[in-house]
């Protein structure tokens, strides 16, 4: 039998002719009304008190509903003024709020501005030394990489400059 032919037959009758059995699924309506009608129902909604960056503009952030002017210090349970002008203040006295945590975090996100900016090695190696770990990124993808980190449930801060661009969000 050719193997054109083999293929207009049903999965039964290829097996009878000697052919390749089906392994494949298709679906009939009868499933497909059947997706359509799953429903999820949120049983308990999430943490209330989760921090989440929803918004930035060059002036400040909007942080779970509060707006925040300026640079600040994302905590899992506050939200503070960070005193920095921009990157290149950046230093070991102004991570030691990071550092004083207690449950102390995994990871600090911080957001440079516009571009990712480089901070100085021992900065860095100082943190990691305190057991945390440091990412810099720009502050539109820092904002996003905590948001991540937070909705894993990660003990995850972030320090956030505004970017100088324009964007949206607030």
């Amino acid at each position: 039998m050719a193997v054109a032919a083999l293929r207009l037959l049903g999965p039964a009758a290829r097996r009878a002719a000697g052919g390749v059995p089906c392994r494949a699924h298709r679906l009939t309506p009868a499933d497909d009304e059947l997706y359509q009608r799953t429903r999820l129902t949120v049983l308990q909604p999430e943490t209330p008190n989760m921090m989440f960056v929803e918004g930035y503009t060059n002036r400040g952030f909007t942080v779970s509903g509060d707006l925040v002017v300026g640079p600040c210090a994302i905590l899992p349970r506050a939200i503070l003024q960070w005193n920095v002008g921009s990157y290149k203040d950046i230093s070991h006295e102004s991570l030691s709020l990071f550092r004083l945590l207690e449950p102390q975090i995994e990871i600090l996100v911080l957001g440079t501005g516009d571009r990712v900016e480089r901070l100085h090695p021992a900065v860095l190696k100082q943190m990691r030394q305190c057991g945390i770990a440091v990412e810099v990124q720009d502050t539109p993808n820092a904002c996003a990489t905590f948001n991540f980190l937070t909705s894993e449930k990660r003990r995850a801060a972030a320090g956030l400059i505004p970017p100088r661009g324009i964007y949206t969000g607030m």
